[in-house]
């Protein structure tokens, strides 16, 4: 597409949004300003480069062989900066920990310090991009038995205790080197496949270990926690000790950051509702945008009415600022860096069509009962020129219109990825 005709057609959506009292050149200045974190798993289907020979598992699970997987970090970097450069605004990068750089050593998960954790610094800051950070309690002989942080041998929490300790310290030293404050979130995968008898004594275990990390100085300025509730995953369908509820009640005793994950309820749940809820009681929500199909299958983010519901939120309430949006999924079935890309680009457009709504009209009927004006209004959105306003953004951020970001991935797939053995 021509840059005349997306200046043409954005010219024509800018007058009919201001018919609606809608300014698009506000709008998309306020949305060149929100960062989304892109996630290192889906460059290599949760590998990692520890090289402690175990294979993926907390009831994790990749599907798909697609060619080119990332095999060392200057892949995955090399990897994740195409998908950047595909992606209108300037982003993040989100990392697990066992995506350290160890050069052939065994370095335990007790033992990582902020020097593994160097060249992804540099790199960002190359970038002029933020990191977020993962502890990794899973794909390890001491998550080998689906407990980690709730085990009852006292041994093996001390040993996960202290590595979310030293993600917490390397999430502050990575974030104080950028000069951007990184969020660590834990997530671990404890639970149990068939129906347990002491439910309570897991999740007293749960909170002693969390209260222990916490207890560890770390400066909040460049480290925000957050913690991950689930409702349940493969091998652990009867009992997940870190349930939503008790993250809940944990996030709001201790005012820390908590993890809604898109995939992590039941079906018939949406995170969007959750938003407001939780806000009025936490500081700050990390959110994990995916698709669920039919349970935590970690879809790529497409623009469903979901995703629309999540944007909404977080742009009507004014929520953008207490929320930080992370993606969620892996997908080995097709071309990697484009999965990044699809989320990304789905994830940031469904943010400018809640921006494009005229909020203070809507919200107006609402309170004046008009549920009939409130509809009609709702419904005529749906199909005003917001692609026309996407084109336009792409264009001045200087990444390739519409489909045109298609082409590149193929061709770096044709020049690099399909090398790869």
């Amino acid at each position: 597409m021509k840059a005349k005709e997306v200046e043409r057609a954005y010219s024509w959506a800018r007058e009919r949004y201001a018919e609606l009292g809608v300014d698009t050149d506000a709008v998309l200045k306020r949305l060149v300003q929100i960062p989304i974190s892109l996630h290192c798993w889906q460059g290599d289907d949760v590998g990692g480069f520890e090289n402690l020979g175990e294979g993926l598992g907390g009831g994790l699970a990749a599907t798909g062989n697609y060619p080119g997987k990332a095999r060392t970090p200057e892949e995955l970097r090399a990897d994740a900066q195409k998908a950047l450069s595909l992606i209108p605004g300037r982003h993040r990068f989100n990392i697990h920990a066992f995506y350290g750089e160890f050069h052939g050593k065994k370095v335990d998960r007790d033992q990582i310090g902020p020097e593994h954790f160097r060249g992804w610094v540099e790199w960002a800051k190359e970038m002029k991009i933020g990191l977020d950070f993962n502890p990794t309690c899973f794909s390890h002989p001491k998550a080998a038995d689906g407990f980690t942080l709730s085990h009852p041998d006292r041994s093996i929490r001390k040993f996960w205790i202290a590595h979310c300790i030293a993600c917490r310290r390397i999430g502050a030293a990575i974030g104080r080197a950028l000069g951007k404050p990184v969020v660590t979130n834990i997530w671990i995968p404890d639970g149990m496949k068939d129906t347990p008898v002491d439910r309570a004594g897991f999740r007293a275990r749960l909170e002693e270990s969390l209260d222990e990390i916490l207890a560890a100085r770390v400066d909040r300025k460049w480290n925000l926690d957050a913690v991950e509730g689930k409702l349940f995953g493969i091998g652990v369908e009867s009992m997940t000790v870190g349930s939503h509820e008790f993250y809940l009640g944990y996030a709001v005793k201790h005012q820390i950051l908590l993890t809604l994950d898109a995939g992590h309820y039941h079906p018939t749940e949406t995170i969007a509702d959750k938003i407001s809820a939780v806000l009025r009681f936490v500081p700050e929500i990390l959110l994990h945008v995916s698709r669920g199909v039919r349970w935590d299958s970690d879809h790529v983010v497409i623009l469903n009415d979901d995703l629309l519901a999540i944007a909404q939120e977080l742009v009507r309430n004014d929520h953008l600022s207490r929320t930080h949006i992370g993606l969620d999924y892996f997908d080995a079935s097709i071309n990697r860096v484009a999965a990044w890309v699809i989320g990304a680009r789905n994830m940031i457009r469904a943010l400018l069509i809640a921006m494009l709504e005229p909020f203070e009209t809507l919200r107006r009927m609402e309170l004046e009962r008009d549920y009939t004006g409130r509809l009609a209004l709702l419904e005529e959105l749906k199909t005003m020129p917001a692609g026309a306003v996407w084109d336009y953004y792409c264009l001045t951020q200087g990444v390739p219109v519409a489909e045109a970001w298609l082409d590149e991935v193929r061709a770096y797939e044709r020049e690099v990825l399909r090398r790869r053995t």
